[in-house]
């Protein structure tokens, strides 16, 4: 690293305190590929993500405006020196990337490169991205301290990488989740409401002029009519969620709790705070989560006549409670994915705070989530 290393080393560290702060996979990756040109002075720089498929999931440049990238076209596959870099988890450096074998060619648009360095992010023995450097200041060669640095640099990115796109997949779990979860309140209350008011209205229909019983079953109609009205106004109001930073966890445990009292002929009861003094948005959400996901294992799967939640500060922190008196489930015997088990763990894992379920046949489920004060 030459006479700068004490910079290049603190720059390095700033780096390493940065890319825990930044979320996104696209935000981390802009981030280590801007800051690999600026340690290098690379004249032009990408990053790409591979997608598994023969192509990138995500390929970012640094260097060539938007209206040249425009015209190169279509984003470049893994073949040739690139395809190598996913291949092969070795660095590469080279005085004219034209001059290797395994260079192919570029579009009539692409702008003429000479030296390169290829430094692969590896985690966990898998290349999940590859850092691309070309041309550093004064038509000189890469060195050996250039691919140092990058090594560092890419070292300290692979953590973030793979941070940024488990919290992304999480992310989209839940989206997943949530949509399902609609799909089943739908399903359980206003399509059979619906179902009752068409066989109403068919029977109303069918009676001949004059019945006496046409005018109940009209009246049998509008009631119906008017609870499908007000279910599919509950489910819509879901989809505007309490603001967590300002109502807090309880306010949006009332609100879920009160559209399942609506869907499920069960009793559910919550426990908790009307207000609490700090507010942690982030862990209450995640908690939300998880409180979502133990109510919903215990009215779809359980059998359960009764739902306790609870919220209560403890000596961890915050402690999360679903409890009811269903048919319960023998924990080792659960698979590795039974009942959104692995999801409501990693949730609370990645808050440092801790999972159990308690369970037996006929004994009834107790989910147990407790997060630590910040």
């Amino acid at each position: 690293m030459g006479t700068h290393e004490p910079a290049v080393l603190r720059r390095l560290l700033d780096l390493a305190l940065e890319l825990g702060g930044v979320r996104g996979t696209e935000a981390v990756l802009r981030t280590i590929l801007d800051a690999a040109r600026e340690l290098t002075g690379a004249r032009y720089a990408a990053i790409g993500v591979p997608d598994g498929d023969g192509g990138f999931a995500l390929f970012l440049t640094a260097g060539v405006d938007q209206q040249t990238w425009n015209r190169i076209g279509a984003l470049p596959r893994t073949h040739g020196l690139l395809g190598a870099m996913l291949a092969d988890p070795d660095p590469i450096q080279l005085a004219d990337i034209r001059a290797d074998p395994r260079f192919r060619w570029w579009p009539a648009a692409h702008p003429v490169m000479r030296a390169f360095l290829g430094v692969p992010i590896v985690a966990g023995g898998d290349v999940v991205a590859a850092l691309y450097l070309t041309d550093p200041p004064g038509d000189r060669e890469f060195t050996d301290a250039d691919q140092e640095v990058v090594e560092a640099l890419a070292a300290h990115a692979a953590l973030a990488v793979v941070n940024a796109q488990r919290t992304e997949r999480t992310r989209e779990l839940s989206i997943a989740e949530e949509r399902t979860r609609l799909a089943r309140d739908l399903h359980d209350s206003v399509t059979q409401t619906l179902f009752s008011l068409t066989l109403a209205a068919e029977t109303a229909a069918a009676l001949p002029a004059g019945d006496s019983r046409g005018s109940a079953e009209l009246d049998r109609v509008r009631l119906l009519a008017a609870t499908a009205q007000d279910e599919l106004r509950a489910l819509v109001d879901t989809l505007r969620p309490v603001d967590l930073v300002q109502q807090g966890l309880a306010a949006a445990l009332r609100r879920r709790i009160d559209l399942l009292r609506r869907v499920h002929d069960v009793d559910i009861t919550l426990t908790a705070p009307r207000a609490s003094g700090v507010r942690r948005p982030a862990v209450d959400a995640e908690l939300f989560k998880v409180a979502s996901e133990a109510l919903s294992n215990a009215l779809q799967h359980s059998g359960a006549r009764h739902v306790m939640v609870s919220v209560e500060s403890s000596e961890r922190g915050l402690r999360l409670t679903v409890s009811d008196d269903g048919r319960g489930f023998a924990p080792s015997r659960a698979g590795p994915g039974h009942l959104g088990l692995v999801s409501m763990r990693e949730r609370m894992d990645a808050l440092g705070g801790v999972l159990h379920v308690q369970s037996a046949r006929g004994k009834g489920t107790t989910v147990l989530a407790e997060v630590p004060d910040a």
